[in-house]
């Protein structure tokens, strides 16, 4: 890699999805980027038609065009954390795989996202078959809710005790450290599961809201920006639970369906 600036605040690249409603996806990381003091860069994967009533339409970006902005972001630009959300299709799958195999980087969060809240696909079978082969071993942690959880296991999960099982296969299939949240269940708790470590609860506290599109974003992208701060990663998925919870708490309050957190 060629030179890179430096920056005065952490830079966190965000891989992801564009929602138009700023509910999720791209826009709605640089939101959580900026609330932690980073500096949010991104790379589109796919466009969505959408607004808080739910997803109507997805269309990929190139995987080339994929290709050439991670590469030509990074070689500029010193980045701390990265986190990958929505991939959509097998073509920005293979092009974030190939990135991440010539360049390796630390701090790098995958939020496995499969389906929208709606029940739209945001990944093709065959761009899920990438993730799980080449994506998943480079991520640093990855952070499935109980639902995607069971997807890429194979397993049932839905109480608290599957979580344990789920993110041991996760690491079986080559993830390193695995938060399985709870935002589902009741009590919402998480599961952090470290390499060497024995699994650790992180509590939360059931907040209810109309407003809950784009928490697995928050919570991804709030966890990058922890780790870019230099935070461990327990550490960074405690702070990044509170964050998500002040948001549910106190949402913007737009649209006629579910509403953003952030």
């Amino acid at each position: 890699m060629a030179h890179r600036t430096k920056t005065r605040l952490p830079v966190v690249l965000s891989i992801a999805g564009y929602d138009p409603s700023s509910g999720a996806g791209i826009t709605a990381d640089i939101k959580t980027m900026a609330a932690h003091g980073c500096y949010g860069v991104t790379c589109i994967t796919a466009l969505t038609v959408q607004s808080t009533r739910g997803v109507i339409r997805v269309e990929p970006v190139q995987g080339k065009v994929i290709a050439q902005t991670l590469e030509h972001l990074t070689e500029d630009i010193d980045v701390a954390a990265v986190k990958i959300g929505m991939l959509g299709s097998e073509g920005a799958a293979k092009a974030v795989a190939a990135f991440f195999e010539r360049y390796p980087i630390h701090n790098v969060v995958l939020d496995p996202i499969i389906k929208s809240s709606s029940g739209a696909d945001l990944i093709s079978k065959e761009g899920l078959k990438v993730l799980k082969a080449r994506i998943l071993r480079h991520a640093s942690v990855i952070t499935p809710n109980i639902e995607e959880a069971a997807a890429l296991t194979g397993l049932r999960v839905t109480k608290p005790s599957d979580m344990e099982a789920a993110a041991a296969r996760l690491q079986n299939l080559g993830a390193r450290n695995v938060i399985v949240t709870g935002g589902h269940l009741n009590p919402p708790h998480d599961l952090v599961c470290c390499v060497g470590q024995q699994p650790t609860v992180v509590m939360g506290r059931k907040i209810r809201s109309r407003s809950t599109h784009g928490t697995g974003c928050a919570f991804s992208t709030a966890l990058a920006c922890q780790l870019a701060l230099g935070r461990d990663l327990l550490q960074a998925a405690r702070a990044a639970k509170r964050f998500v919870e002040a948001a549910l708490g106190n949402p913007p309050g737009i649209g006629q369906g579910t509403g953003p957190v952030v």
